[in-house]
């Protein structure tokens, strides 16, 4: 972060200086007690079950500089040598100053949303822009309230270009972080049923909350859009509208994809003006969605042939997500088990059973926040297992239990095995992740937490282990 007063941050903030100094210089927030560092400032915000301002005391013990709070939160005991700054809202505070760092920078800004690949997408740009231009994006999954504007403190004079992931389970926040970001460039990469359930139970909720992102993007600036989505296809715009698909109306065309097992991908992309041979190595046909995406966001900012190929065949998968570990004898573990939806677990299910081993066996668990599409998404994916014929399935939660374990039951062919919980399944996951068998570790992470499952797998010593 670059440094700020205490005077231009109050101002931005919209705050009253209760104690200190105007002229007090600080050079990093933060909104951990346990972890804030010797002369930040300690930003007090509020969680489920959680109020920073308990923890104000400790922040500044722990060497903040001083604090923001909430009038009728405010200490009554204060520390001689700290800042205070009161506010009508910390989290609202964070989001103008993250603002007011947003607007002293005048380079293009790229927001990032969808319901599937949206973090995928953003590194693929991020990297790919990265071979011409200092790019700065949101960091793992800092695409929330708390995490976007962050990312914007991070701004310095130096960054050309800017790309921004935004995530939502709420009608109402694409909004609000679309009002920091500020997009000249705004993406969509698809809309699914993931968070259906707290936006009205249906996908056209999804996609009308998807679509806030319009509100906040510039005047001049352009929509890029998956084309082969037919919600999406329905979007007019006073803007420009860039389609990347399949599909003969999209702008920027997926010509051709050869898929090579868990190694990666061959496609070929072309846009009006060029023609891209890439390959990735990443699996699954879907990866070429994002490469297009990343081609038409080249094209807008003038990025050279070279670079484009270049920065796309370099990119690799992000933590958690289609991660290939080859393990002893044979072994090979697809770790996606950072989120799931019926769209995201389709495409995983596709690649596992195109793994070129003896065996293809998946450890699953429920898909969350699908709302009244909850049954029919799990049903799918267990009629898509059955006729991929994959070997086994051993599953957990509730969902998993009632419908796709009962679908896969009435399927037959497919061994499945639901279990009361993750630890219950391992010793029955180690006996059959044997030899030459590849298995998919899939699910919304914080329901399963399957990330585990991938952990312990990874450090279990079977045997002539590598």
């Amino acid at each position: 972060m670059q440094s700020i007063t205490v005077k231009e941050l109050v101002a931005a903030v919209r705050g009253t200086l209760v104690r200190g100094s105007e002229s007090a210089v600080i050079r990093a927030v933060s909104t951990d007690s346990r972890t804030v560092r010797e002369g930040e400032l300690f930003i007090p915000v509020k969680g489920e079950r959680f109020d920073g301002h308990d923890y104000i005391e400790s922040a500044l013990q722990n060497g903040a500089a001083g604090c923001l709070f909430r009038a009728e939160r405010e200490p009554e005991k204060k520390v001689a040598d700290k800042i205070y700054i009161a506010v009508d809202d910390p989290l609202l505070a964070l989001k103008r100053l993250g603002i007011h760092y947003r607007d002293r920078a005048d380079i293009p800004f790229i927001q990032i949303t969808g319901s599937v690949g949206k973090t995928t997408t953003k590194e693929m740009v991020a990297g790919m822009l990265a071979g011409q231009f200092c790019t700065i994006k949101t960091e793992g999954n800092f695409n929330s309230d708390l995490g976007v504007p962050k990312t914007m403190l991070e701004l310095t004079g130096e960054h050309e270009v800017a790309v921004i992931e935004t995530g939502m389970d709420h009608f109402g926040e694409i909004r609000y972080l679309g009002e920091i970001v500020k997009p000249q460039i705004a993406v969509i990469t698809n809309v699914g049923d993931v968070h259906a359930e707290f936006l009205g139970g249906t996908r056209e909720g999804v996609f009308r909350a998807k679509c806030e992102i319009f509100e906040n993007l510039a005047p001049d600036g352009v929509a890029i859009l998956n084309g082969d989505d037919a919600l999406l296809n329905t979007v007019t715009l006073p803007q420009r509208i860039v389609r990347c698909g399949r599909s003969e109306h999209c702008d920027v065309r997926i010509r051709s994809v050869e898929t090579n097992g868990l190694s990666g991908i061959a496609c070929r992309i072309e846009t009006a003006r060029s023609s891209y041979a890439l390959r990735i190595a990443v699996p699954g046909e879907h990866v070429a969605y994002s490469a297009a995406i990343a081609v038409a966001v080249a094209g807008e900012l003038g990025m050279r042939h070279d670079a484009i190929v270049a920065g796309i065949e370099d990119f690799g998968s992000p933590d958690k997500r289609m991660e290939v570990v080859h393990l002893a004898r044979g072994r090979v573990m697809i770790n996606d088990s950072y989120n799931a939806n019926p769209q995201s677990m389709a495409a995983a299910l596709r690649v596992l059973a195109q793994a070129d081993t003896a065996r293809h066996i998946a450890f699953l668990g429920d898909m969350k926040e699908l709302g009244g599409t909850t049954e029919a998404g799990h049903r799918e994916i267990a009629r898509l297992i059955a006729a991929l014929q994959l070997d086994e399935v051993l599953c957990i939660g509730p969902f998993c239990k009632a419908y796709l374990a009962d679908e896969l039951e009435k399927a037959g062919g497919t061994k499945v095995t639901w279990y009361p919980g993750r630890e219950e399944a391992y010793p029955d996951l180690v006996k059959a992740f044997g030899e030459n068998t590849a298995l998919l570790i899939k699910g919304s992470h914080f329901a399963n937490r399957l990330d585990l499952a991938a952990d312990y797998l990874r450090e279990y010593p079977f045997e002539g282990k590598r």
